[in-house]
């Protein structure tokens, strides 16, 4: 009985192994272009040529490679404000009384031009992980957007973004660099 349940196994095997290598296999059909005088095979049909497509290969100079390095800078910097940052203190996210007056200007100016729109960006130090930074700077972010919405600013036209530490504007590793680096950045759309 155990000789039989064996070779059970081993019939299973081998039909899994031919089902693969036999099913896997594909067979490519080659017609034959060689026919014999008065065998009554015509010619295969003439094959047309896809269109071909001329390109010249970019010449790096002095000007692409210049073009190429600014639009790199230009993607990590951080974009204008005509208005300062606020900061926050290690990590918090409420409004301090320093940032009041700054976000009673923001407030004021997106009052006077209801058709601007603003991007509330969150950021951090570089303490803690990158997925509570991120939460953190969200948090930021959202609690300067309740406060513009707070003195009158209609939410429609604000939207926030976290870089969490991701953007520093001060890359060094001290209590000073840490605190530049806890704020919230305001950019015009």
């Amino acid at each position: 009985m155990k000789g039989l349940a064996g070779g059970k196994w081993v019939l299973a095997a081998l039909s899994i192994v031919l089902l693969l290598a036999g099913g896997c296999a594909k067979k490519e059909l080659v017609k034959s272009t060689d026919t014999a005088p008065g065998a009554g095979i015509s010619a295969p049909a003439p094959v047309e040529k896809p269109e071909q497509i001329v390109s010249e290969p970019l010449k790096p100079g002095p000007q692409t490679a210049m073009a190429e390095a600014a639009a790199g800078v230009a993607a990590t910097q951080e974009k204008p404000s005509p208005f300062p940052d606020i900061h926050f203190d290690y990590d918090k996210s409420f409004i301090r009384e320093d940032a009041k007056p700054v976000l009673q200007k923001v407030a004021d100016f997106l009052k006077k031009n209801p058709g601007a729109a603003m991007i509330i960006e969150g950021h951090c130090d570089e303490r803690g992980t990158s997925e509570y930074n991120m939460a953190l700077g969200e948090r930021r972010a959202e609690s300067a957007k309740s406060y513009l919405v707070s003195l009158g600013v209609k939410s429609g036209g604000l939207s926030t973004v976290s870089f969490g530490e991701e953007k520093p504007i001060d890359p060094g590793h001290t209590e000073a660099a840490w605190a530049k680096n806890r704020r919230a950045h305001f950019v015009l759309r």
